[in-house]
């Protein structure tokens, strides 16, 4: 193959996980790699800059530092920084191209690669996907947005240079990654589902959903789309991309000639053969946003030509990953449920509607913008009593409070203290859920550390798994 990075001077922009995993793989195929960040030494974690000084063939150019662009050949900013960045768009005036990571993962493959995009469930899907082809015999790399915490910790692009051509990357790909994209093709392609998320780097839903369709951008009659039939959305983003690959649909309403559905508690593969899955109720993933997920996940395993046994094993003993209605422990007949990972009002719904029984809601962070008006019609309709935190507390109370009660609700200055104010007000029966529906930036590193945080405050106050 090609090196077509060999002697190429390459930016990267950003000096997060992404950026750094970039810079260093080009830096390995020969490219004099500038790696950028806005922000100075002094106001990056330590380690980063000390992995990133380590790296051979990288030079570092941080605090804001300008460059003569018109020496670049190339600019490959990470995914958390916006297309309107001043250093992108000087360099795009002066002619130079910009590509995404996954853009450049994709030329670097050998192995056939399957992505998954969609508002929520990305990231369980994405494991889902990956056990069941780990479980079919095939050599699997879980990479690309996915959360270290699932167990994995790759940047698509150092998979690709990693999986052997008889291997198989499994994906879990943002709208943020596919805003560059030209050529990216992922073999199979999953649109999960869409809802209000990033208006505070997109326009509105439209502009949302085009980056989403990107997926699919390069796809020609020889891959698979795969998307969410009940979702009007991805079914009019779908129709909208003029979608070239082949279409196959998934549905919890509809039972499709071509693709996965549910009927009557059962989950069905009609790719093209009907094939019996499961009967839902042998998920063990709570919710109906799971189930769809399951479809999906197992809609594109079929579809690379993996058996049914194997799919049934995997999705029967799956349990699912960190932060997604994690259980924590159960303390005087009340559960602890950790979904640090939900960040926005459709996920909240998603989520207390899974929960059996009364919940105690813990809500709030940092607002990406959009409304909240779904956010406080679930926690209307589903939660007893809500504990607020974050930047975003006293908005979201004061909707609270303008929609007139259920539920009642407190503040909290720390999420520790909002456990202990959650599992004072709980009874037996009831779950202390950790269900946010923001970022996390405005208190914690991460959403991972916010369901740290949870954990900890949760097994403090005695929570044990049963």
């Amino acid at each position: 193959m090609t090196n077509e990075f060999l002697g190429k001077r390459i930016g990267v922009v950003g000096l997060a996980a992404t950026g750094l995993a970039t810079a260093r793989v080009l830096a390995s195929l020969g490219a004099k790699v500038i790696l950028y960040d806005r922000k100075t030494a002094g106001d990056l974690p330590a380690d980063r800059v000390r992995d990133a000084g380590d790296l051979d063939g990288v030079q570092l150019a941080l605090g804001g530092s300008d460059d003569e662009w018109d020496a670049l050949d190339l600019l490959v900013p990470s995914p958390g920084v916006p297309r309107n960045a001043p250093i992108i768009t000087h360099a795009v005036a002066r002619g130079v191209p910009v590509s995404g990571e996954i853009e450049i993962a994709y030329h670097l493959a050998k192995a056939p690669i399957l992505a998954i995009t969609g508002t929520n469930g990305k990231t369980t899907t994405t494991a889902l996907l990956g056990a069941i082809c780990r479980t079919a015999g095939l050599q699997t790399w879980v990479a690309g947005n996915i959360a270290e915490d699932a167990g994995v910790r790759a940047p698509l692009i150092e998979a690709a240079i990693h999986a052997p051509e008889d291997g198989v990357i499994v994906a879990e790909i943002s709208s943020f990654q596919l805003e560059w994209v030209q050529e990216f093709r992922p073999k199979v392609g999953a649109w999960l589902n869409m809802a209000n998320d990033h208006f505070d780097r997109y326009s509105g839903m439209d502009d949302y959903a085009r980056a989403k369709a990107n997926l699919f951008r390069a796809q020609t009659a020889d891959d698979f789309a795969v998307y969410n039939w009940d979702d009007p959305i991805v079914s009019d983003g779908i129709t909208q991309a003029a979608v070239r690959a082949r279409r196959v649909p998934f549905s919890l309403e509809s039972r499709q000639a071509y693709g996965a559905y549910e009927a009557g508690g059962d989950l069905f593969l009609a790719l093209p053969d009907e094939l019996h899955l499961l009967p839902a109720r042998e998920i063990r993933l709570p919710g109906k946003h799971n189930v769809a997920n399951v479809l999906a996940a197992a809609a594109m395993a079929r579809l690379i030509g993996i058996d049914i046994g194997s799919i049934r094993t995997a999705v029967r003993q799956f349990t699912g990953v960190a932060h997604r209605m994690e259980y924590i422990g159960s303390r005087d007949g009340v559960r602890f449920v950790n979904n640090s990972m939900c960040t926005n009002p459709a996920a909240v719904w998603a989520s207390l509607e899974a929960v059996e029984g009364p919940t105690i809601a813990i809500v709030g962070g940092k607002h990406k913008g959009g409304d909240l008006t779904g956010l406080i019609d679930a926690l209307r309709r589903y939660a007893r009593h809500v504990v607020l935190i974050g930047a975003s507390a006293r908005e979201i109370g004061g909707m609270l409070t303008a929609a007139g009660t259920p539920p009642t609700f407190e503040y909290a200055d720390t999420l520790p203290t909002a456990v202990e104010r959650a599992a004072a007000r709980a009874e037996t029966g009831d779950t202390v859920l950790l269900v946010p529906g923001c970022a996390s930036f405005d208190m914690f590193r991460g959403f991972e550390h916010r369901g740290q945080v949870f954990r900890d405050a949760a097994h403090e106050l005695g929570a044990r798994i049963l």
